[in-house]
């Protein structure tokens, strides 16, 4: 990589920019061209046309696969396909695996099937069968024929692992070597490569029957002497491997604590059929985080932000159909108080504050949980002790800021007793808040569902109603 093209963290947002600006930049001279009446208008407006097509390809032509996968997902849909047409055909697989599953899936539909299949055949295995639930039935099988018995065979043992498990995201381009040669003949072996596999610090040692035998660090590759055997070099213990079934929660955890650049993939019989690279494990945390961050708010993964009115009110209209509900459970909390609220005005601007505060609690307490539950430092025997720290701190918060937003009562409204209910719905609903932002992930893992999903709504549901009732119940009992 050259000096001028190395890259920046913001270079992906200018470069979003100088595309944006191209595009902006012809429709405004073509629309100019198209309105002048001048000879030979059409192949004046046709000339315009090629000159800022051929200037916006070249443009794509300089950037990473990744960074036009950022450009066509902040493109409307009308640009982005527009954009996707002038990319070279070369490069269709690599962007289709950069991009978001449902932008992947409006580039994939403007695709004939001779096209699908060149982008499939362009890839790996196990960057096909990320791509495979995508692609239309026939393409697949069409690669499947056109692969050589290896690649076929990896391919449908990349297929066959669960998602989300170390199996899906693993691949097969590695570097192995024997423990009985010279470091001088792994050397003149790697020198026949004309490029080692992305993110290799390491070289796996294997018997005759590719059993794992240990590791072969670059580092002492290079400093020990050529003559030295790999096996006098090599580490053997501890070696860090996983298998294809284990969970990629726990793969990415190890990277991350034993600051992992690559591992070995072994099957049961202690046999190296793959790796695992920190690049693998990257992209499976963004998504995981995306999409935590989109179901605590009750969306599904994958919306494209530019997508149709009706495919966005699908994503979206199950869990607003659940608040709905439960806006509708604490608007009759409120009513059945209506009495109360008409004899004491002051009641109607306070349990607002109630019902926020403990919202917000809940969120916190949800939040924390689920990230503990993500981590895997959370099972199922910790709920009570969990439940009991949570309950501890509302208790002490429900005093302190609600014994605060207490005296404001008092001292706004010259009524002693309804700073008293005020502390008292405040720290009742905070601890209502800590019990479901504890047991609702808690619950929900045990079931077997996603933790993470709609937490938030749910959050809400149980503070809104519950401290409404909470508050208005109080002054009913004790301040009429």
């Amino acid at each position: 990589m050259t000096p001028e093209e190395e890259l920046h963290p913001d270079d992906v947002q200018q470069h979003l920019r100088e595309v944006q600006e191209l595009l902006a930049r012809q429709k405004v001279v073509e629309n100019l061209v198209h309105r002048q009446d001048m000879p030979r208008h059409e192949l004046v407006e046709n000339l315009v046309h090629k000159q800022h097509e051929a200037g916006l390809r070249a443009k794509l032509d300089t950037l990473h696969p990744a960074d036009i996968g950022f450009i066509l997902e902040a493109l409307p849909h009308e640009e982005r396909l527009y954009v996707w047409d002038l990319v070279k055909a070369e490069r269709d697989g690599e962007i289709l695996l950069e991009v978001s599953d449902a932008v992947r899936e409006s580039l994939i539909e403007t695709m004939a099937p001779h096209e699908l299949k060149a982008a499939a055949e362009s890839l790996d295995a196990d960057e096909l069968a990320d791509l495979a639930p995508d692609l239309p039935p026939e393409v697949i099988q069409d690669v499947f024929q056109s692969l050589d018995s290896e690649g076929r065979e990896q391919l449908r043992a990349a297929m066959s692992y669960p998602e989300d498990s170390v199996g899906s995201l693993m691949d097969f381009d590695m570097v192995t070597v024997r423990e009985d040669i010279t470091l001088e003949v792994v050397l003149r072996y790697l020198r026949r490569f004309d490029d080692l596999p992305d993110h290799t610090d390491k070289l796996f040692v294997v018997d005759r029957d590719d059993h794992l035998m240990g590791i072969l660090s670059l580092e002492s590759l290079l400093i020990n002497d050529p003559e030295t055997e790999v096996v006098a070099v090599m580490r053997k213990e501890p070696v860090i491997s996983f298998e294809p079934d284990d969970p990629a929660d726990d793969a990415a955890q190890a990277f991350e604590r034993y600051d992992l650049v690559s591992a070995p993939v072994i099957d049961r019989h202690k046999r190296v059929i793959g790796r695992l690279t920190v690049a693998d494990v990257v992209d499976f945390i963004r998504e995981e985080s995306e999409a935590e961050i989109l179901s605590h708010a009750g969306l599904r993964e994958g919306e494209d932000i530019f997508a149709s009115v009706w495919d966005s009110v699908k994503n979206r209209w199950a869990w607003l159909a659940v608040n709905l509900v439960t806006a509708f459970i604490a608007s009759r909390v409120i009513g059945a108080f209506e009495g109360s609220i008409e004899k004491l005005v002051a009641l109607a601007a306070l349990m607002p504050i109630v019902a926020g505060i403990g919202g917000n609690s809940g969120n916190q307490t949800i939040t924390m949980i689920v990230r503990a539950i993500a981590m895997g430092q959370v099972e199922q025997s910790a709920m009570k002790r969990l439940l009991r720290k949570e309950l501890g701190v509302a208790l002490f918060n429900g005093v302190v800021w609600g014994g605060l937003l207490g005296v404001l009562a008092w001292w706004l409204y010259d009524n002693a007793a309804l700073g008293a209910v005020m502390t008292s719905a405040m720290t009742l609903n905070l601890l209502l808040a800590a019990s479901a932002g504890v047991m609702i992930p808690m619950l929900r893992q045990r079931l077997g569902a996603d933790p993470a999903i709609g937490g938030s709504v749910m959050i809400t549901a149980l503070t809104d109603s519950g401290g409404f009732f909470i508050f208005l119940g109080l002054a009913t009992l004790f301040l009429l």
